[in-house]
């Protein structure tokens, strides 16, 4: 291995050739270099590579240790997994937008700098907002705009909290910086983590824009951003108390928000809310068995979450249609799709024999254990609703409601292949979940299936059932629209812009006509004979403030004035003889001024 052969580069570098290539070799070429990132991040062994200086900066490019192998080694194998999904499309834009993707995740993984983090985290917001632009539709256009203007503002307060920190402390390592917390570089690098968490009120630009991205984009979508922002939490805040309560309201959120959508993908978009709020609750615990659970459960998270845009996204490649409302009876014709969507809602639910399971509870039970009762029972009352609109409400009115009229057939072999590795990857995780263990960054010896943990969590599992069951009328989707804090840029943008574009543009004009017409005019109009004019301005003045008394014979004064204005100037001293006084002072103020010295 040597130092310049980063994952990162390999992936920029491949997606710079990819127009080059023909239609057959641009698709194997889109899964074979995410397999080489896969085996360059395995293979790496640990240390910092292709270090340098910069600006008087040591910059790490490359740093492996157990944390960064774990996620840059998930997000190849999600981009390998997305690749295949993809690959009955010839889109070489939406390709090279994937890999540029995937390497900007895989920098912001391996960084051991906040200046190289900041690069390919600015890298990530520009290729993830190309893949939202994909969706080509007009709605896709707005959602990716907004997209692209709510990160770069994240980016401008990440980089300014760089900025800050490095002139505070002379270095850009990324380290953790708890110690240094309530400072306003930490403030505002935290901020920039925040929002591609997705913690609200941050966190609007996600259900806004994940819907919207094209099928096969989307699925990429779910994997990197926010967990990429997990890690640089728990790479740079672990133990923040604040993160525990802000993780544990992001659980609840997201799953009320879910219960409420019609739209399928909307839906799984505020789940993924709901659930980076349990690692970003791990992270905020900080302790080994947390940050090991947020860990496993960003792992976990980013097998499943993609299995169920793969379900969601062929409903919609083969029917046009992402609304419950108007889906129903595709268990008929798509047996295969349903089946493979229903291991990815059982993993998510924490079914047992499924990776939720083993991931989820670790950080439950790291709550449980810091004595946090009212985070741990969010989180607990968020799991029931995980299982109510994932693992029953979505499936349930996407393949077994009544008969929509819709006609459809399985999605492409290779979309289907991807779903059934991301399946194998859900059952494999959560039948050996020592596999997984192994790799956390700190040791662990968590034991998942104990007899307590299955029969609580079936005990929750069964109860959401029964209650989804008994109360099934209420809940048939509707077709309807779920207010967010999005509402507020999106709306506000608007009433800026009409704002600028009216009252604020009249007083524009207004200050133009008087700064650019009315007052030149009068300038040019006192010019005339300067005495006279301030004469009248001074009789203006006066009958503005006189009496009744008064006021005839003033305005009798000022109409004689202006009838005589501008009169002989040349009565007066021309501007000559003022420029010649002024000299006059000049000269003797520097003659006086050289005679006291």
């Amino acid at each position: 291995m040597t130092e310049w052969a980063h994952p990162a580069l390999l992936l920029l570098a491949g997606a710079a050739l990819l127009p080059l290539l023909g239609g057959t070799a641009k698709k194997i070429f889109t899964v074979a270099l995410p397999l080489a990132a896969l085996a360059l991040c395995a293979a790496a062994s640990r240390g910092s590579y292709a270090e340098f200086e910069f600006l008087g900066q040591q910059l790490a490019p490359w740093r492996v240790d157990r944390l960064s192998t774990l996620f840059s080694c998930v997000f190849s194998l999600m981009g390998v997994l997305g690749a295949v999904y993809a690959f009955h499309k010839n889109d070489a834009r939406q390709q090279a937008a994937g890999l540029v993707y995937l390497g900007g995740a895989l920098g912001v993984t391996l960084a051991g700098d906040l200046l190289t983090l900041f690069v390919f985290w600015e890298l990530m917001a520009l290729s993830a907002a190309a893949l939202v632009f994909a969706g080509k539709k007009p709605e896709s256009g707005e959602a990716g705009l907004r997209y692209l203007l709510v990160h770069l503002f994240g980016g401008v307060c990440l980089l300014s909290g760089i900025l800050l920190h490095a002139a505070g402390t002379g270095s850009v390592a990324f380290e953790s910086m708890t110690a240094l917390s309530g400072s306003p570089a930490c403030y505002l690098i935290l901020a920039g983590f925040l929002l591609n968490a997705a913690v609200p009120p941050l966190g609007a630009w996600l259900p806004d824009a994940y819907p919207r991205a094209s099928v096969t984009g989307a699925v990429l979508l779910t994997a990197y951003t926010t967990k990429s922002a997990v890690y640089a939490l728990m790479r740079g805040f672990p133990g923040a108390e604040l993160l525990i309560w802000l993780g544990a309201a992001m659980a609840v959120y997201g799953v009320i928000y879910a219960v409420l959508e019609n739209d399928a993908r909307r839906l799984l978009a505020y789940h993924i809310i709901s659930q980076v709020g349990y690692m970003v609750c791990g992270v905020g615990i900080g302790t080994q068995l947390a940050l090991n659970g947020a860990a496993a459960h960003a792992s976990a998270h980013i097998i499943y979450k993609g299995l169920l845009f793969m379900g969601a996204g062929a409903v919609l490649e083969v029917t046009g249609k992402s609304r419950l409302s108007e889906l129903g009876g595709l268990y008929r014709s798509m047996p295969a799709t349903m089946a493979l969507y229903l291991v990815g809602a059982l993993s998510i639910s924490a079914f047992p024999l499924f990776s939720g399971f083993v991931s989820k509870a670790m950080v439950v039970s790291a709550a449980g254990e810091s004595s946090a009762a009212v985070p741990f029972l969010l989180l607990t009352l968020a799991s029931a609703g995980t299982f109510l609109h994932t693992g029953l409400k979505l499936p349930y009115y996407m393949f077994f409601w009544k008969d929509s009229g819709v006609r459809a057939q399985e999605p492409p072999q290779n979309m289907l292949a991807a779903m059934a590795l991301a399946a194998l990857l859900c059952l494999l995780i959560g039948l050996f979940p020592q596999a997984l263990y192994s790799l956390l960054p700190f040791p662990c010896d968590y034991r998942p299936y104990t007899a307590s943990h299955i029969v609580s969590s079936l005990g929750i599992l069964g109860f959401t059932a029964l209650g989804f069951f008994m109360f099934l009328r209420r809940l048939d989707p509707e077709p309807g629209l779920s207010l967010d804090t999005d509402w507020f840029y999106r709306k506000g943008a608007a009433a800026f812009m009409n704002f600028l574009n009216g009252p604020f543009e009249k007083f524009c004009a207004a200050l133009h006509g008087i700064f650019f017409d009315r007052l030149p005019e009068k300038l040019s109009l006192a010019s005339a004979n300067p005495r006279a004019f301030m004469r009248i301005l001074l009789l203006e003045g006066r009958l503005y403030f006189s009496g009744p008394g008064g006021e005839a014979v003033l305005r009798e004064r000022l109409e004689a004035a202006r009838n005589v204005y501008p009169g002989d100037p040349h009565r007066y001293r021309p501007v000559g003889s003022t420029v010649l006084w002024v000299i006059t002072f000049l000269l003797a103020y520097l003659a006086l001024y050289y005679l006291s010295n």
